[in-house]
């Protein structure tokens, strides 16, 4: 059986595997709602791993490190701004966003200790080739 797969970048993958981000900033607007993995990609948003060092994290790389349902999916205006800059999370930090939010909830961290590399966009793994 396949299923969605989205690769990001550390420090994101790992603040979506332990719940601390249940945002996707996208600039495509997503109709599917359901399951998805998360995947660690090789490289390192820089700025964000400076801003969450506190939260002292693993930040693997080339793993899948949740399976999360997408259960919206929010065009970006004036007000999610605000809502998303008034949490002051270090996680979110204080910018305007454009695009769409896409809404993660049932987040499950999982632990496959299979090296797996990524894709740009969404793609799909058969689960079979997880074991």
């Amino acid at each position: 059986m396949k299923i969605r797969v989205i690769t990001l970048k550390q420090s994101w993958a790992s603040l979506v595997a332990n719940g601390l981000k249940i945002y996707e900033f996208r600039n495509m607007n997503y109709s599917y709602r359901g399951k998805i993995l998360i995947h660690a990609g090789k490289s390192f948003d820089k700025d964000a791993m400076e801003r969450v060092k506190d939260y002292n994290l693993d930040y693997p790389t080339a793993k899948i490190l949740a399976e999360v349902e997408i259960v919206d999916c929010i065009k970006i205006d004036n007000n999610f701004n605000e809502m998303i800059n008034k949490l002051n999370s270090p996680v979110y930090g204080n910018k305007k966003r454009t695009g769409y939010a896409w809404k993660l909830e049932n987040i499950n961290k999982i632990n496959i200790d299979k090296t797996i590399n990524g894709k740009q966009g969404i793609w799909y793994i058969d689960l079979e080739h997880l074991d």
